[in-house]
């Protein structure tokens, strides 16, 4: 089995669809066997289950995550672990030891300005912590 993990630092990566890179556990016999970094090169949402995919991974461990890529994922037959936080190796290792706390509602869940045209359609604005003032309409981040 392979999992993967958004990573940065050494942690677990907060925005799916902004990781610059994934770290890769080959799993065998309850135990990694090795692991590796993967870069996206600037590849972002809709891509990166395509690159999960040419990575041969079965699942990933991430923190906030929006409804397109949960669906690409899905469509790519990965298994989803969303609303990680911490150390990436242990969360791989709680996995393993069918201990790893996850969230399986949690959404995107970033924090900049959204006043760049920035498009909410795929995933719930709702959840977000947004500025006052600020409002979804339509699709959109106002």
């Amino acid at each position: 089995m392979k999992v993967a993990v958004t990573f940065e630092n050494g942690q677990v990566f907060q925005h799916f669809g902004h990781t610059s890179a994934f770290k890769v556990y080959e799993i065998e016999d309850g135990r990694i066997v090795k692991s590796g970094i993967a870069v996206t090169n600037g590849q972002g949402h809709g891509a990166l289950a395509g690159v999960l995919r040419r990575l041969g991974a079965d699942a990933l461990i991430c923190g906030g995550i929006g409804g397109g890529a949960r669906t690409a994922l899905q469509d790519a037959g990965i298994t989803l672990y969303p609303g990680v936080k911490g150390d990436a190796d242990e969360a791989v290792a709680a996995l393993i030891a069918g201990t790893l706390p996850f969230d399986p509602n949690t959404v995107c869940n970033h924090h900049h300005d959204h006043d760049h045209g920035h498009d909410c359609g795929s995933h719930d604005c709702g959840s977000h912590h947004h500025g006052e003032g600020h409002e979804c309409r339509h699709g959109k981040c106002n």
